[in-house]
């Protein structure tokens, strides 16, 4: 893995892609049967071979592997002319998610007031009651989501915690987090610190209706740091942070992380795939990646990062399909660490490289959602960061392949979004912009891609 700059890397890209393919086709000592088409292994998943750590605090043997709830699968909403009129979670799917998960040795699940528009707790209870697995079998982390300014009061928090309860059908919570402090000191104090909400919570943590108490980050070091300084008196049993190779040096990661540890306080790691992009990144970094391990997704490197670092008590994946669920199950099953050789490559020269193209950086949470204009915020940046990957964001009529990329990314852009959410539909108002926990100015980048849109459209690029 020797240093090499943007472009020496674009000039051997074929070479890896082809060492890829002559791999799969059997050229080499390793066993390439069970991969598919595009490199993925395809193998039995284990079901007992599932890496586990332990929270120092509790005792809890916690799988490596945690399932996310915030991404979960929908389908279609029909009226009873059979027209589409919006769509709702697939909970039979969601179902049979949770007990193949709980079968193969996940026993951590994540979700929020906040997520699937409010509906991600009552699937999560549904599911894991379903599943026939005894509770004391998993562990059930969920939020404090009071975001809203009328829901700063100290009454307002309990009842969305009682509601939690409720709604997840169980009479514990095992991890129980304020939900994304980091919006400044300010935000802190009034959501948590001066209303009483905090020693509420203390209080149910005594009576062991809360087992663990800590919290979700985005945003402001001082925050972060001001919670820490006072660990002797919130005495915090976990941290959830966002960690990931790119981050590591681009962001705050490192920090984050190694405070702590410092402090011996377990990690919970919080979109470890970047809201999917690290699955999907452009083709030249993906054929390095299948150079090094051809078997390998290219997923498995960025859950096989987190899981190397030690002070990582579970890695959250938000697995809306059956075979990311298999793929992460593999990656875990066991987790074979990455070497410090690795480690050290993917959080400089990939890290640097994926930073050479010009994606946004959305994680598809949906925080910003629902837009009161109708947009689909998320989907258009999607399509978009998948545009650059694929090279299909031309810089002028002149590039070589203007008219394929013209047409692929025109094309496809109606297909992700429906025309009355697309980006043209932004007024401005600016709503979105204090929910999203990566700081992109949404009607920014809205604007820009609509312009992009427009001078596709009239052949003025």
């Amino acid at each position: 893995m020797k240093n090499m700059d943007r472009r020496k890397f674009l000039k051997v890209a074929g070479t890896a892609t082809a060492a890829v393919a002559i791999a799969s086709c059997g050229n080499s000592d390793k066993d390439f049967s069970n991969l598919d088409p595009k490199g993925n292994h395809t193998g039995d998943v284990p079901t007992d071979k599932m890496t586990y750590r332990t929270n120092p605090f509790t005792g809890d043997v916690v799988s490596l592997l945690g399932y996310g709830m915030m991404r979960l699968p929908n389908k279609e909403l029909k009226n009873d002319e059979g027209e589409r009129i919006g769509e709702q979670i697939d909970q039979e799917q969601v179902n049979h998610l949770v007990k193949y998960a709980l079968d193969h040795g996940v026993n951590y699940f994540d979700t929020s007031p906040a997520y699937c528009q409010g509906k991600s707790e009552s699937s999560t209870g549904i599911a894991l009651k379903a599943s026939g697995y005894d509770r004391s079998k998993y562990f059930i982390a969920t939020k404090l989501s009071n975001f809203a300014g009328h829901q700063w009061n100290l009454e307002s928090g309990i009842k969305m915690f009682q509601d939690s309860l409720k709604n997840l059908q169980t009479d514990y919570i095992d991890y129980l987090l304020l939900h994304s402090v980091g919006s400044g000191m300010d935000n802190l104090n009034g959501r948590f610190l001066q209303n009483g909400l905090i020693e509420y919570l203390m209080e149910q943590r005594e009576k062991g209706v809360i087992r663990n108490l800590g919290f979700s980050f985005h945003g402001d070091h001082g925050v972060y740091d001001y919670l820490l300084a006072n660990q002797d008196k919130y005495h915090w049993d976990f941290v959830q942070i966002q960690l990931n190779y790119v981050d590591w040096h681009h962001s705050n990661a490192k920090h984050l992380y190694e405070e702590l540890d410092r402090l011996g306080i377990p990690a919970v790691i919080m979109e470890p795939l970047l809201g999917g992009r690290l699955s999907k990144m452009p083709d030249h970094i993906v054929a390095t990646l299948k150079q090094q391990r051809p078997q390998d997704s290219v997923a498995s490197w960025a859950f096989r990062y987190v899981g190397s670092k030690p002070r990582v008590l579970t890695a959250l994946s938000g697995m809306t399909y059956m075979e990311h669920l298999e793929d992460n199950i593999r990656t875990y099953s066991p987790l074979t660490a990455l070497t410090t050789e690795e480690q050290e490559w993917l959080e400089n020269e990939i890290a640097n490289l994926y930073h050479s193209y010009p994606t946004i950086p959305c994680n598809d949470c949906k925080y910003c959602m629902p837009c009161p204009y109708g947009l689909d915020i998320p989907a258009i940046f999607v399509h978009y960061n998948k545009c650059v990957n694929h090279g299909n964001i031309p810089e002028s009529q002149q590039a070589a392949n203007y008219e394929k990329a013209r047409r692929a990314f025109l094309i496809g852009y109606d297909r992700s979004v429906p025309k009355l959410r697309q980006a043209d539909h932004c007024i401005g108002c600016n709503q979105c912009n204090s929910h999203c926990p990566q700081r992109i100015n949404i009607p920014r980048e809205l604007t820009r891609i609509d312009q992009f849109v427009e001078k596709l459209k009239q052949g003025t690029l």
